[in-house]
């Protein structure tokens, strides 16, 4: 499991319009990456709209948003309009960046064993280290929580 400390692996994704993104392009930056299940279900609904609305509040403190699942590009599109979010949202459908941050997890499902993504969020510095890391979250309330995070 990655740490604070830890230099936080790059990785080079597609975001929402199909275009590559890179941890590395936000050096200089803060970035709050955050890994959840699934596009359009009702704890990561309620976590991205979280995330929305406190949106301003972390870009003001030079940071940035980055939500990362396994859902498509084309998914991530149709989420981020419906729900008009502003943050960038990534595209990692074979799951080796989830799997690179420890956010991959077996879990129960109807008694049965299943691998899925864990809602997971790190505090990423301006020269790519990890400050904070946060494993098994809660939707509600973690985005306010984050961006209070953002102050210290």
């Amino acid at each position: 499991m990655l740490k604070a400390g830890d230099v936080a692996p790059d990785f080079s994704l597609p975001d929402q319009y199909g275009n590559k993104r890179s941890l590395s392009e936000f050096r200089g930056k803060k970035v709050v990456l955050y890994f959840y299940p699934k596009d359009n279900t009702s704890g990561c609904t309620a976590e991205a709209e979280g995330f929305r609305d406190v949106f301003k509040e972390i870009s003001d403190k030079n940071a940035v948003i980055i939500g990362v699942s396994k859902d498509s590009v084309s998914s991530h599109f149709r989420f981020a309009e419906k729900y008009s979010l502003p943050f960038i949202l990534l595209s990692d459908e074979d799951k080796s960046v989830i799997s690179a941050y420890g956010a991959l997890k077996e879990k129960k499902l109807y008694g049965k064993s299943v691998v899925g993504v864990n809602r997971t969020t790190f505090l990423i510095d301006e020269n790519g280290v990890i400050q904070s890391a946060y494993y098994a979250v809660r939707a509600a309330g973690h985005a306010e929580e984050i961006a209070c995070s953002l102050n210290r």
